[in-house]
């Protein structure tokens, strides 16, 4: 789906009026130094201005600034240099309160239903999250709410919940209304309490969650706590699932790494998910970790929380000590370390297109294939790969995916993504029972060579090498396309050059274009590169399919090169 670009207002608003449209303003404008992923979240939010109302969407400036004060007016600092003063939130801050607290839906009940916040350590993070969730206890309208700091360990969980205890006591306003004990915070009259919870509870089960407020996702190692949680929130009028975050380790299966990337997709508008908040800061990708200039992007609160002389005297030792790099590159600049990289750039992807084409259109013309088979109960890939003729520039992409129709469901909860929707869109094909029907993609495969020349067709030997032979017998020029570095450098950095060249049209096929979002390529010390289904999240088979097809094209190209050299005189 392609999105309508961000209108960025001439005038800045006053931020007196809207904070939450100033700080996008200065994001966008250049004013506020910023990540690409935050400027791609401020984007959203001037595009939502325009097009959200069409979605049912509607942004009220008064309860974003009703939220903001909240926190000025009720709660005090209780550490440091800032003990005893009013918690002023920061710009940044504003940003992500009044964001959640001041879109709505038609029916009048908030938008957003998750937030997911990233953000290097020492910037404030538990200090905010105390305070949404006094706002939830008390402010939020909600009769009997059931707020929960959640974490791994209940040591954990009580750093938010303390901090709020020592705002509820600092505040003569809260004391007066919310009880204060040893693990829990109450409103008698509302039913309404705030406790610490943990994945080692006895039991999670009884719980009808408002509000849960994720400490430190990073350290989660399963889901237990908060699938349990998310399932009990679904009787509330308007539940929020508040998650803060550091980066993470390089475990591309970890929780944590699951909901970044789906974050990502989102920030990036590769996901339409408009009940879900997502704000990273962090560095990017061509920042080096010891500039000093661009530590506030992953700072937001620096010269604030965060000491600009203790990021300095850190960052010396970083130089000098590869364990300190990994911890400063992690936890000061908010960056997973790892050998693998994301391959695509999502903006240079969605300008590689003009928008979808019929590949009937492309009837009779040649193709390059590629041809990547899953286990019998995931996605499978075909994907056509059309060479440009006639004084054309682009090479077109034709992708095909199939699925069991019977594992839909377990996999749309597994990898977080509707693939039902995509089936009744047409862009998947569901094959009858619980595992993938070879023969339905042998006949898809062989129609598909009837109606376009196929002149290579590449394969994963894998799981297809069966259907291969079978497709062989018919009289298609298949071939087993190794699964090495060696095999995947050349196609996999040509993809690359393609889509920054804007030589590639993919036609805006969104399973693809989440498929290229996940991709991750590794790296080794001679420079080769090849996609890495250890570090991406998420399926890649399409994109896999792709590079094997891009692959069959440069060896077809290398070929007639040795041909003509081998039949041309004078070069013997």
């Amino acid at each position: 789906m392609r999105r309508r670009k961000a209108e960025i207002p001439a005038r800045r608003p006053a931020r007196s009026v809207d904070p939450v449209s100033a700080y996008a303003h200065d994001v966008c404008t250049g004013r506020i130094i910023a990540c690409r992923y935050v400027r791609l979240a401020c984007e959203r939010h001037f595009r939502d201005l325009i097009a959200g109302r069409k979605r049912g969407l509607v942004y009220s400036p008064e309860w974003a600034r009703y939220a903001i004060g909240f926190f000025s007016d009720y709660l005090r600092h209780s550490k440091a240099e800032w003990a005893g003063r009013p918690l002023v939130l920061e710009p940044w801050q504003e940003f992500a309160i009044g964001s959640v607290y001041g879109w709505f839906r038609r029916d009048g009940t908030r938008r957003f239903r998750t937030a997911y916040e990233e953000v290097a350590r020492k910037n404030g993070k538990s200090s905010m999250a105390a305070g949404v969730g006094i706002f939830a206890l008390i402010a939020d309208q909600e009769p009997g709410a059931e707020v929960y700091a959640a974490a791994t360990k209940r040591d954990q969980a009580r750093i938010i919940f303390t901090e709020a205890q020592r705002m509820v006591r600092a505040s003569p306003d809260l004391r007066r209304r919310i009880a204060v004990f040893q693990l829990n915070l109450s409103i008698d009259e509302t039913a309404a309490k705030f406790e610490p919870l943990s994945a080692d509870e006895r039991t999670l089960d009884g719980l009808n969650p408002h509000c849960i407020l994720v400490d430190e996702l990073h350290k989660h190692r399963t889901r237990a706590v908060l699938d349990v949680l998310d399932t009990a929130m679904g009787s509330r009028r308007q539940p929020l699932l508040w998650i803060i975050t550091t980066a993470g380790d390089d475990n591309p299966e970890s929780v944590y790494a699951k909901e970044t990337a789906y974050a990502i997709q989102v920030i990036e508008g590769v996901v339409q998910d408009d009940s879900y908040f997502a704000l990273i800061y962090t560095l990017d990708a061509d920042d080096r970790w010891d500039d000093p200039k661009v530590w506030v992007k992953a700072n937001p609160n620096l010269g604030v929380s965060v000491k600009l002389d203790d990021l300095k005297r850190q960052a010396l030792k970083a130089a000098h000590s590869p364990p300190a790099l990994v911890a400063f590159k992690r936890l000061r600049c908010n960056v997973r370390t790892s050998d693998a990289t994301r391959a695509i750039d999502m903006q240079v992807w969605k300008r590689s297109t003009d928008g979808p084409f019929d590949p009937a259109a492309l009837e009779g013309r040649a193709f390059f294939g590629g041809l990547d088979l899953s286990s019998k109960i995931d996605l499978s890939a075909f994907v056509k790969l059309f060479p440009p003729v006639d004084g054309e520039t682009r090479w077109r992409v034709v992708p095909r995916f199939w699925m069991p129709a019977d594992t839909v469901a377990e996999k749309s909860d597994r990898d977080q993504v509707q693939y039902r929707r995509w089936i009744d869109d047409g862009l998947i094909e569901a094959t009858a029972g619980n595992v993938i029907d070879h023969e339905e993609i042998k006949a898809a495969v062989l129609e598909d060579a009837r109606l376009f020349d196929c002149r290579s067709l590449a394969y994963d030997p894998w799981n297809a090498t069966q259907l291969a032979v079978a497709l062989e017998a018919e009289g298609l020029p298949v071939v087993e396309f190794i699964q090495g570095i060696k095999s995947y450098t050349a196609p996999t950095k040509e993809l690359t050059a393609l889509l920054l060249g804007g030589r590639l049209d993919h036609g805006g096929n969104p399973v693809l274009a989440w498929m290229a979002a996940n991709l991750h390529v590794q790296t080794d010390k001679n420079e080769n590169q090849m996609p890495t289904k250890k570090h991406s999240i998420g399926r890649i088979d399409g994109m896999t399919a792709l590079i094997m097809a891009i692959g069959r094209s440069i060896a077809e190209d290398d070929q007639a090169g040795l041909d003509g050299f081998l039949s041309d005189p004078v070069a013997l």
